[in-house]
């Protein structure tokens, strides 16, 4: 299982890419997640709007 780990210093969030079978998605220690995603990149994707969603 590949991780993948963004981290927002300020407000303490850190969003990881978790792979399920062949999907692939996004989510936040906050509790958010994003919707399960074939290709990577979308799942990355999802976790940094997520990011620039909350410190906006």
């Amino acid at each position: 299982m590949e991780q993948q780990k963004h981290v927002d210093a300020s407000l303490g969030h850190l969003t990881t890419t978790i792979e399920q079978g062949p999907f692939c998605l996004a989510r936040c220690v906050c509790g958010w997640r994003g919707p399960a995603r074939r290709a990577r990149s979308q799942a990355r994707t999802d976790g940094a709007a997520h990011t620039a969603t909350v410190t906006a």
